[in-house]
C-alpha cells in the first residue's frame, strides 16, 4: 500500500524544521497496521505545494523531513518503503528535480543505508520524464512513474482539471485492440526504461474517476494492473476510498467489479 502523507503542513516553517509528534505518532500506527496485517508499505511527501513553488527557498525544510523521517522509522522491517516527493511540478522542474535528488537521498542514507528508496520523475511522475531522470548510484532504489492514459477517459468530469474535464463526461473505454496497444505501448516505455537501467519500476498510481462509468473502470483498470504485472512492474491502485476509491467507506464494503479487477 502507498500512503500519502502531507508533511509540509505538520512541518514548522523555520530551521529545525520540526515534525508535530503527533502527526509522527498516526504515522506511527499506520505502519504498526501494515506490518500487523503483512504488507508492503510506501510512505512519502506528498503535496509539498511551497516546494513546488519556491523549491531551492524549500530544499532544506525536504532535506529536515527526511532526516527526522529516517531517524524515526530507522529500526523498521525493510517492507517498509521510502518515497522521496509525489509530482515534482511547476517551479520545481526536471532539472531541478535532479539537482534536488542527492541531498535529499542522502539524509535518508545517514540513517538507512540499505531501505529501498522510490524515486520518480519530474512532470508529474509522467513517463514521459524517465527519459531526463537521473538517479543517484545506489543499489536500493525503485523508479515510479504515474499512469493516467487516456486522461480524457480517466479524468473526465474532475473538477480540479478545469472546465474541459465537463465535455468528456461519457467517454468510455471498451477494451478494444488499439485501445489496448495504445496503453501497453506506453507503460512499455516504462518498463524498457527499467530494464535499460536496472532499476525496478512501480506504478505508483493509477485510476479512473468516479464520473466514468463503471463498467468502463473496471475494463480499464483490470487492463492496467495485468499490463502492468506482465510487464514486470509492480502497482499502487490511486486511491482507496475516494473520488477514485475501490472501497466505498460510506456502505463500509469494496466496490465489487473495481476490487475483482484489481485482484481477480
Amino acid at each position: 500500500i502507498r500512503v500519502p502523507i502531507k508533511w509540509s503542513s505538520r512541518t514548522a516553517g523555520q530551521p529545525p524544521y520540526k515534525i508535530e509528534e503527533t502527526f509522527f505518532k498516526r504515522v506511527d500506527w499506520v505502519l504498526d497496521q501494515a506490518q500487523k496485517n503483512g504488507l508492503k508499505v510506501v510512505i512519502n511527501v506528498h503535496h509539498f505545494e511551497e516546494l513546488m513553488k519556491e523549491p531551492d527557498a524549500q530544499l532544506p525544510r525536504l532535506v529536515s523531513m527526511w532526516t527526522q523521517i529516517g531517524e524515526r522509522y530507522k529500526g523498521r522491517p525493510n517492507s517498509v518503503f521510502f518515497e522521496l516527493l509525489n509530482e515534482p511540478m511547476g517551479a520545481l522542474n526536471k532539472k531541478k528535480w535532479n539537482d534536488m535528488i542527492p541531498p535529499v537521498l542522502a539524509a535518508v542514507r545517514k540513517t538507512n543505508p540499505n531501505r529501498t528508496v522510490i524515486i520518480g520523475p519530474g512532470d508529474w511522475n509522467g513517463i514521459g520524464g524517465l527519459a531526463e531522470l537521473k538517479l543517484p548510484k545506489d543499489s536500493n532504489l525503485m523508479a515510479t512513474v504515474h499512469f493516467y492514459d487516456p486522461f480524457q477517459f480517466t479524468h473526465q468530469g474532475a473538477s480540479w482539471v478545469g472546465p474541459d474535464a465537463q465535455k468528456w463526461l461519457g467517454t468510455k473505454w471498451t477494451g478494444s485492440e488499439a485501445e489496448r496497444k495504445t496503453i501497453g505501448d506506453r507503460l512499455k516505455v516504462a518498463a524498457d526504461w527499467g530494464k535499460a537501467n536496472g532499476v525496478q519500476v512501480l506504478v505508483g498510481e493509477f485510476g479512473a474517476f468516479s464520473a466514468a462509468d463503471n463498467e468502463s473502470r473496471a475494463r480499464w483498470t483490470a487492463f492496467v494492473a495485468r499490463e502492468c504485472e506482465r510487464l514486470g512492474m509492480s502497482w499502487s491502485y490511486w486511491e482507496l476510498a475516494s473520488g477514485f476509491g475501490a472501497y466505498d467507506p460510506q456502505k463500509k464494503e469494496w466496490r465489487s467489479a473495481l476490487k475483482a479487477a484489481l485482484v481477480p
